[in-house]
């Protein structure tokens, strides 16, 4: 097998499109699969030493600069598509890269699958442009009408993709590392890296810093609690993006609020087996991987009934939900979880148990085979990849 990958971002991005892609990549290395990917130029690159990588120019996209829109050179990109000779090619964003490997594609004969990541249709009306749904509609249906699949990240993105009339959608879920994320925290060694008292009651955020993650809502339920609870209570944001310095301005001085700025790894980890509480209100999600993260750091998690966060939250079990944008929800589930140690235990433990069985191996393997049958269905296959059927 051959597979060539169109994405608007990839390692050494860090985002959960890049990861994932990144980690989708080794496993298919690790099966002996042949890969080429095609992404934005980046710095960094070569630091990684990805020579499996072909990159290109790129300017920052309006809706989420971290992700830049890349100028493939015509010359640059059939040269390497016609030495690589692809049977299969992925496309992960359905814009200018997409648009060559789509083009590529239908004019060679290529099978083509394609994996929706983001819900940019949702993201249009926190930037004032939500005129630019229904052509962004438009456009979305015919870009996927020749993909013999599209994968999806949760059953919630599924059942909204289908009533925006896609077809042939396959769930393609997502994983934790296990080895990474876990509860084994030294909790007050961990706060006192940032001049937190760790007998707080810490309540954490983890994600992008941009108006449709509901900065709004995390900042207004913090605010919103009770005296005596805000007296003991502390909100620890990590992350970094377009509202980060604004937010920082405004609320950097404050000495119950910290933003640790963006962190990864073990650093990262750390912070989340060492919070009381997980808080994320965002409503825009496909999946939400840091619910699941939190999830495997023993962290007990608060998160909007929305996307693919409430396919992974089940309510009052491994988590709590709450209606989007709902103040009041948001504030009675924190305040729940701060007088019920025992309920928080109880959830902490059952999120722990629920991410165990997100095994990135298992997930990988289904997506594989459903490669192997697009492959067999359009008699792309090679002799390797008939024996590994067998």
């Amino acid at each position: 097998m051959r597979v060539a990958l169109f994405t608007d971002t990839y390692l050494p991005d860090v985002n959960g499109v890049a990861k994932t892609l990144g980690r989708w990549v080794q496993f298919l290395q690790s099966r002996d699969v042949k890969c080429k990917v095609f992404a934005p130029l980046s710095d960094s690159a070569d630091e990684l030493g990805i020579s499996i990588v072909e990159r290109f120019y790129s300017i920052p996209f309006l809706l989420y600069p971290e992700c830049r829109m890349a100028i493939p050179n015509p010359i640059q990109f059939n040269k390497s598509l016609k030495a690589f000779a692809p049977n299969l090619i992925h496309v992960a964003t359905p814009f200018n890269l997409g648009l060559t490997g789509l083009h590529y594609a239908k004019k060679h004969n290529v099978p083509i699958v394609a994996s929706y990541h983001t819900h940019f249709d949702q993201y249009l009306s926190y930037y004032k442009l939500q005129w630019m749904e229904p052509m962004l509609w438009k456009y979305m249906l015919w870009f996927h009408q020749e993909c013999q699949k599209i994968y999806v990240p949760s059953e919630s993105t599924l059942l909204h993709l289908q009533d925006k009339g896609l077809k042939r959608m396959e769930i393609w879920s997502r994983g934790v590392q296990e080895d990474l994320f876990s509860p084994i925290v030294d909790h007050a060694q961990v706060w006192k890296q940032y001049g937190i008292n760790p007998d707080r009651f810490i309540i954490l955020f983890v994600g992008r810093l941009a108006p449709e993650k509901s900065m709004d809502v995390l900042l207004q339920t913090f605010h919103s609690l009770t005296d005596r609870i805000r007296a003991e209570a502390h909100l620890v944001i990590t992350g970094d993006g377009p509202l980060y310095q604004p937010l920082l301005e405004e609320y950097g001085e404050r000495p119950d609020i910290t933003f640790t700025g963006f962190k990864q790894g073990r650093e990262l980890s750390d912070l989340y087996a060492a919070a009381d509480v997980f808080l994320f209100p965002s409503a825009t999600e496909t999946f939400g991987n840091v619910i699941l993260e939190a999830m495997a750091s023993g962290t007990a998690v608060i998160g909007s009934a929305a996307g693919g966060v409430k396919d992974t939250i089940h309510h009052n079990q491994n988590g709590l939900l709450c209606t989007p944008g709902n103040i009041t929800e948001f504030v009675n589930a924190v305040e729940l979880l701060y007088h019920n140690e025992g309920q928080r235990i109880e959830i902490s433990e059952a999120g722990r148990a629920y991410s165990l069985h997100q095994s990135w191996e298992q997930i990988f393997s289904r997506l594989y085979d459903s490669y192997l049958s697009v492959l067999s269905e359009s008699a792309s296959l090679t002799v390797e990849d008939r024996a590994v059927m067998k």
